[in-house]
């Protein structure tokens, strides 16, 4: 809680489940008054067998992490639009994607997927809603350590993987944040429609070996 701020809401979600994802819009302009941002940042990995080959790729591994990581998006911003239009106030929304969704990702499959698919809707719902002064931005991290390194071991496995990024590392939690207040705030009034990727310039000249598949602690977030 910020100084002069308010208490803080909290309100336990299941976005796969369209009822939740309103009802939680339905908490907050009780609790606040009104809507003027929403970030759609919840995500998982690929589940269970959803990275296995597409031959044996099962029905209800794929579907989970659709529903989890392009549903949830869809549900929620669909519930803050209407919020939004019912104010008609304007307001901000910021998805989260992920570089898995702009390069070839073959361990990832049902996650690159649902991923680009963030991206997608982000530029057409930017375009529908621009005239009711809604913006719509994406961020898409790449590697990101949520925490420092546990052990001398951990340490190890993250210089490893930093050694494929541009900038010979994983990046912080927190250089995230300040892309998306930016994004949120009136200092990005001309933008919309945009994805943003903040990855150490992992995209632009970091290059993983091929096939090279990823085994995360809790703590490391691909992004």
């Amino acid at each position: 809680r910020a100084a002069g701020g308010r208490e803080p809401l909290i309100v336990p979600t299941d976005v796969r489940i369209r009822e939740q994802c309103d009802a939680l819009i339905e908490r907050t302009v009780e609790h606040f008054g009104r809507l003027d941002i929403m970030l759609n940042n919840a995500g998982i990995g690929d589940r269970r067998g959803a990275g296995n080959p597409i031959q044996d790729l099962d029905d209800a591994d794929w579907q989970d992490t659709i529903e989890v990581n392009l549903y949830s998006t869809f549900y929620c911003s669909r519930a803050a639009v209407r919020q939004l239009l019912k104010q008609g106030t304007g307001g901000v929304i910021v998805n989260v994607a992920s570089g898995t969704a702009l390069r070839s990702s073959p361990q990832s499959l049902a996650y690159a997927a649902a991923k680009a698919g963030v991206i997608s809707l982000t530029k057409s719902l930017a375009a529908q809603v621009v005239g009711e002064n809604i913006r719509v931005n994406c961020i898409i991290p790449g590697f990101v350590a949520q925490a420092p390194a546990q052990s001398e071991e951990e340490a190890s496995m993250r210089a490893q993987r930093g050694r494929f990024i541009t900038v010979r590392r994983l990046g912080e939690a927190w250089e995230l944040g300040p892309l998306a207040v930016f994004l949120c705030s009136d200092a990005s009034s001309y933008i919309t429609g945009e994805s943003f990727v903040i990855d150490g310039g992992g995209l632009a000249g970091g290059v993983a070996p091929t096939g090279w598949v990823v085994t995360e602690p809790a703590e490391v977030r691909h992004g």
